[in-house]
């Protein structure tokens, strides 16, 4: 199998569908408590270079989802609750450990953590069902 031999739409849709994720959970959902517990005032994000942040950040999204995509293609009739729980198990068993260690030896709050790992969650359930379903 070509490693870019993947359903292409769906990496595109997926990385857009985590990326929007990340707008409602950070902005109307969580977007306050996250800020007090990074230490950002309002004033220091609009300060912030947000074309490299937001598009390092779309970057990091479409790897992720190139990643599930070219996962997934390596099997041929993997079902729509497999490639969600699958999905969610990405973001439970590797990317909630990561940064539940990073944020243990940085000394992060158990809020940030919470906030973070949710939103992981969320991200990787979202991806997960684009995958599925295109």
């Amino acid at each position: 199998m070509n490693i870019f031999d993947v359903n292409w739409v769906a990496v595109i849709v997926g990385a857009l569908a985590g990326f929007m994720v990340g707008g409602i959970w950070y902005g109307p959902i969580m977007g306050k408590k996250w800020m007090g517990a990074v230490g950002l005032s309002e004033a220091q994000i609009k300060e912030a270079n947000m074309l490299a942040i937001y598009g390092g950040a779309f970057a990091f999204s479409l790897l992720a989802s190139w990643t599930m995509a070219h996962t997934f293609a390596t099997y041929d009739d993997l079902s729509a609750a497999v490639k969600i729980l699958t999905a969610l198990g990405v973001a439970i068993g590797f990317i909630v450990p990561a940064i539940g260690t990073n944020y243990l030896f940085s000394q992060k709050s158990k809020t940030l953590f919470f906030i973070d790992a949710g939103y992981w969650i969320l991200f990787y359930i979202a991806m997960g069902a684009v995958h599925a379903y295109l």
